[in-house]
């Protein structure tokens, strides 16, 4: 009798764990299909070759005013050598602010929407365990080294569809 109920004890763990469920999702091909990341990526792209745009008319500018100054430098007076110098020196840095900035407002933009995609993606994933019963469901674009195909099922597509993906 003793040695039925250790038995029992013993099994009953793994019996449990053998009734759970375990799920992967691949997220990255999840975004790369929905029409929100491609707009995103659309409208950070036009925003970026306007900056470029922008900074390539500054930097004509730039050009120009220096190859002027780099003419007349010598028959300037020493004040206004100078000064334009100065100007020169101040529309430089004025250049290399705006790239900054526009760097960082890129790099902010791009957040903020990914920021929103994935949100609405565990959300999803969030939806799709609670329905499935899945007790742990693993992101395999994070890089996680291995994920058993057997024992784990592939909730992909039913993330998709309950984002409205194909």
């Amino acid at each position: 009798m003793k040695k039925l109920f250790a038995i029992a004890l013993i099994c009953a763990p793994l019996s449990l764990f053998a009734q759970q469920k375990f799920g992967h999702v691949n997220s990255q091909e999840i975004v790369q299909a929905m029409p929100e990341y491609t707009a995103a990526r659309t409208e950070i792209e036009t925003l970026s070759k306007q900056y470029e745009a922008d900074l390539k008319t500054m930097q004509d500018e730039f050009q120009r005013k220096s190859e002027s100054f780099d003419k007349e430098a010598e028959t300037l007076p020493e004040a206004t050598k100078n000064r334009r110098a100065q100007e020169l020196q101040e529309l430089y840095q004025k250049i290399q602010q705006a790239y900054q900035d526009n760097q960082q407002d890129l790099q902010k933009k791009s957040a903020e929407k990914m920021q929103a995609i994935t949100q609405k993606i565990s959300e999803a994933i969030q939806l799709v365990g609670k329905e499935g019963g899945f007790v742990y469901i693993m992101d395999i674009a994070g890089g996680v080294p291995y994920i058993s195909q057997t024992l784990s099922t592939d909730v992909t597509p039913l993330v998709k569809t309950k984002l409205g993906l194909k």
